[in-house]
């Protein structure tokens, strides 16, 4: 296989685990939740939905956008945190939606260099592209888990995520 056969199998399965995969179950769990179940906290020390997917939002784009794709970094991360809410489900829909599109394209630009060049982030985390795109699928797939146990918790649903296989 040829680096470039690598790069892309790399840059698919990024895009099959944030876009294909984890967002609709992302964007299935707010359909379930009113608005303000969304913005609710099991605690202090915990995050609601609505936090969770401003974090993730700004993680794609400070980590892929501006890390990878030299985009401008404008992420805010505190007010990721600091959002009481509500923040309309159509809104939070919205804000997934563009970063699902910027994404895309971003993920679209990335080229073989990208992959291993080191990049700065957050001023502390310095890492090749590869490493950044691992560490993003990652941390998507972890916070859609949290957002699904609240969802299943709250609702007492099964998601039946595969439902539709024969596993």
């Amino acid at each position: 296989m040829s680096v470039l056969q690598y790069k892309k199998a790399i840059v698919a399965e990024t895009r099959r685990r944030i876009i294909e995969e984890s967002l609709p179950r992302i964007k299935q769990c707010l359909d379930e939740l009113s608005d303000e179940q969304i913005w609710q906290k099991a605690n202090a020390n915990t995050n609601s939905v609505g936090n969770l997917v401003m974090h993730l939002c700004g993680n794609v784009r400070q980590w892929i956008m501006h890390g990878l794709d030299g985009q401008h970094d404008v992420r805010e991360r505190d007010i990721e945190f600091s959002e009481k809410g509500p923040i309309p489900k159509k809104v939070l829909h919205n804000q997934l939606n563009i970063m699902m599109h910027d994404l895309d394209k971003a993920l679209g630009r990335i080229v073989d260099q990208d992959l291993l060049e080191m990049k700065t982030i957050q001023k502390h985390f310095h890492e090749n592209g590869v490493s950044i795109l691992f560490h993003v699928t990652e941390h998507f797939s972890y916070h859609t888990g949290q957002i699904t146990y609240f969802t299943k918790m709250v609702k007492d649903i099964d998601t039946a995520y595969y439902g539709n296989l024969d596993l």
